[in-house]
């Protein structure tokens, strides 16, 4: 749940922080900027409970480790590559696709009652479900939105913003 409180906030935050400096509110900006703080915050993790998100990784994925620290480089990766205007939708699309494959891995901690900041098996449960499925959706949702969607979408500015950035 705290991934999801860090992607709101952070879009308040840039939000407001971009009214005050240039009077004018980029959404397609604020969106990818609550994004990138998500992905770095989720990435953290990726080092601080290495041996609790390797128990997610499928039995037959090889290199568990390897893969939890090379899924949250990708997540840092992914952060940058959506503010980069030449790479940014081909970073959308993975993300997008990246999001896909982890809910395997959350759907496997979930019914194996993990919990991956301990590494213990006193998790909550399938109930955990209910929260990470509807927020693997808006994750993809969100990514498209502010990330792929055409850049003239009538959300993208303030009626007082002069042009686009």
């Amino acid at each position: 749940m705290l991934p999801l409180f860090v992607l709101l906030i952070s879009f308040g935050m840039a939000a407001g922080v971009l009214r005050l400096l240039r009077k004018a509110i980029h959404w397609p900006l604020v969106g990818r900027i609550a994004l990138s703080t998500m992905l770095v915050f989720t990435a953290m993790g990726h080092v601080m409970f290495t041996a609790g998100m390797a128990k997610m990784i499928p039995d037959f994925i090889p290199f568990k480790i390897a893969m939890v620290y090379f899924t949250g480089l990708v997540e840092i990766i992914a952060a940058v590559g959506i503010h980069l205007r030449p790479v940014r939708k081909i970073t959308g699309l993975l993300l997008m696709i990246f999001f896909i494959l982890m809910l395997p891995a959350n759907i496997k901690a979930a019914v194996e009652q993990l919990n991956y900041k301990t590494g213990q098996f006193d998790g909550p449960g399938l109930n955990y479900l209910w929260f990470r499925i509807p927020f693997q959706i808006l994750l993809i949702a969100w990514t498209y939105w502010w990330v792929l969607v055409n850049k003239k979408s009538s959300l993208q500015k303030t009626p007082t913003a002069k042009r686009d950035t």
